[in-house]
């Protein structure tokens, strides 16, 4: 009688899953408990641009209430923290794929002592919170007069 080999079947009858395959199923295991389970925080990603002025960050958060964004400086660091809602479906409703998250979005970044955190501005459009961090005087670039003697 010819019976069937399959490499991944060990002698028990388990399935030994190579390196690769493991790797897969462990994220697709994470992201299933992550969507069933209890809400997780989330990083968003931003874009960082220095100019003369300051510093400008450029924050996505679509579909986050502005009014319940939270951004706070303490000490040397800019907090900034948000939570996306899922969006209430009747029971008749069936989902087909859910790929957007939803839970609590936070980032944190800590600010050069060139950024006046006194005078830090923030406003949120399009689903984008723009952070505009305002040099301080001292460190802002200066031109000096020179003086001819003669």
């Amino acid at each position: 009688m010819l019976n069937r080999w399959n490499p991944f079947e060990m002698s028990n009858g388990a399935v030994a899953l190579g390196p690769l395959m493991a790797k897969e199923f462990d994220q697709l295991f994470r992201e299933l408990s992550v969507r069933q389970g209890p809400a997780r925080e989330l990083v968003p990603p931003a874009d960082i641009f220095e100019t003369a002025e300051g510093i400008t960050l450029q924050v996505d958060l679509p579909g986050h209430d502005p009014k319940a964004i939270e951004v706070k400086v303490e000490n040397d660091t800019l907090t900034l923290k948000s939570e996306r809602k899922p969006v209430e479906r009747s029971e008749k409703d069936s989902a087909r794929r859910l790929e957007r998250s939803f839970g609590v979005y936070t980032r944190s970044f800590v600010l050069p002592r060139t950024v006046d955190a006194s005078r830090v501005e923030a406003r949120y459009e399009s689903g984008v919170l723009t952070l505009t961090l305002p040099r301080r005087e001292e460190s802002r670039p200066r031109v000096v007069e020179v003086k001819v003697n003669g």
